[in-house]
């Protein structure tokens, strides 16, 4: 990654986390896919990285997003933290979890951003919807590109499965109604 994509990087971080609540902390666990990073506050999961490629980069994205905030080791993170690590652990290694009940701070997310993330973490393990059926389903049928934009910018994958919308089989591109 160069110089400047990492600036770009560090700008957007700091775009997406301003008006955010206040981290108490964070943890950085290992998965079936690589590192992951977990930051919670008072009211529950403020932000989850998924790996970057290595522990290390990891781990410095997540100092970037929360500067400032002590990395917590998972055995002396709260009770809830780590089993929410946990749960996010055995969905990236296979387990059937839709993760519908860990709690989500969404201070500082945009309306329509929340609307979206509620619907998405609807969506269970092994269903699918496009951009446009999100979009129907929220009751504005034109807004399939503002859903694609939202689950871009989703700080709580794969707790909102963004993974589960997909652009529409005859779509050429991303963000196409269905």
């Amino acid at each position: 990654m160069g110089a400047m994509s990492q600036h770009r990087d560090a700008v957007a971080d700091a775009k997406d986390r301003q008006a955010r609540p206040a981290v108490q902390g964070w943890l950085l666990f290992d998965t079936a896919v690589g590192h992951c990073g977990l930051a919670w506050g008072e009211r529950g999961i403020v932000d989850v990285l998924l790996p970057e490629g290595s522990e290390a980069t990891t781990r410095a994205r997540l100092r970037r997003m929360q500067p400032g905030v002590a990395e917590i080791t998972e055995s002396a993170a709260p009770a809830p933290v780590r089993a929410a690590a946990e749960r996010i652990r055995g969905l990236l290694r296979g387990d059937m979890d839709d993760l519908q009940d860990l709690r989500l701070d969404y201070r500082g997310v945009p309306a329509f951003h929340v609307r979206v993330y509620e619907l998405v973490r609807g969506i269970g393990p092994g269903e699918t919807l496009t951009y446009g059926e999100v979009a129907q389903r929220l009751g504005e049928p034109g807004a399939a590109r503002a859903v694609g934009q939202a689950l871009a910018r989703n700080p709580f994958a794969p707790v909102v499965p963004c993974h589960r919308v997909l652009a529409a089989p005859d779509a050429a591109g991303n963000y196409r109604a269905g």
